[in-house]
């Protein structure tokens, strides 16, 4: 009896990590792009238990043992749990989306340097083959994809269908456009270098676009870092002592901690603002 109710839970429980996959139609591609060896549905009923386990722990445990020691209810604990657990599903289910991001920004650094390497290379008459390899010494962040061409090749697929299989995988837009370029070149017989160098100049074109916009967001995230980040916190607690010895109020150590908290809480943000919206363009 105990065996077959195990089926059914499993079962049911399956199912229902599936509806969810589900939900999430690109999540497969995502895994993939983000090296992540998992099924959508694995990832799902992973993310899902973490998320549960972490919620239970912090609004049932923490959030109901800090109520309980109080002498109040519980009960807000517990409807706290469900919210809780749609934050951190929806925070970590993004997990092949900040992984992607990372291997866009590592590749996006070397892209214009590994094209430059590549005409050069395929200039002096070495096969696209052979400069595959080549590269995939030199550029770590490219050469990882570049290398798994090889590596389809080495196994009997031809290099034309290893290509196409590459660029279904590489997160980065820009290396998507130089293979598309090299496939194109190769089917059509056309001259690669031609391709290379005119797809080559439009992303330093883009980068060089992306700095510029860069460069004009740096000014308004610098004046309200000092306003809110610098000013503000440092006259309003200079402001907040002054008016506490006029009302009698004492300010202990556990607030101006929790205040210096928050100020630094602040500048941790502002600086992963600002870190998050560098363009990935290796100058």
């Amino acid at each position: 009896m105990s065996g077959q109710t195990n089926y059914w839970v499993i079962k049911v429980s399956n199912a229902f990590f599936r509806l969810i996959a589900s939900m999430f139609p690109e999540l497969k591609t995502k895994l993939v792009q983000a090296d992540m060896p998992y099924d959508p549905e694995t990832f799902v009923k992973r993310t899902f238990m973490s998320s549960f386990m972490l919620s239970f722990g912090f609004s049932v445990l923490f959030i109901g043992g800090m109520l309980s020691s109080m002498g109040k209810s519980i009960g807000i604990a517990f409807l706290l749990f469900p919210v809780c657990l749609a934050v951190f599903f929806n925070y970590f289910i993004k997990a092949p989306d900040v992984k992607i991001k990372k291997s866009e920004k590592a590749i996006n650094k070397e892209i214009v340097f590994a094209s430059r390497f590549m005409i050069i290379e395929i200039e002096s008459g070495v096969p696209i083959y052979n400069c595959f390899i080549n590269l995939s010494k030199v550029y770590p962040a490219v050469g990882k994809y570049l290398g798994g061409v090889v590596d389809r090749v080495n196994m009997g697929t031809s290099i034309e269908d290893a290509i196409n299989e590459a660029i279904e995988l590489v997160p980065s837009g820009d290396l998507r456009k130089v293979l598309w370029q090299i496939l194109n070149a190769i089917k059509t017989g056309a001259d690669v270098t031609d391709s290379l160098s005119a797809v080559l100049e439009q992303i330093i074109k883009e980068q060089k676009i992306e700095v510029e916009e860069y460069g004009r967001k740096l000014n308004p995230l610098a004046m309200f870092y000092m306003l809110i980040a610098v000013i503000i916190p440092s006259l309003g607690t200079t402001m907040l002592i002054i008016f506490s010895s006029f009302i009698g109020f004492r300010l202990s150590l556990p607030v101006l901690l929790t205040i210096a908290g928050l100020v630094g809480f602040m500048q941790f943000m502002f600086y992963a603002m600002i870190k998050s919206s560098r363009p990935a363009v290796e100058l």
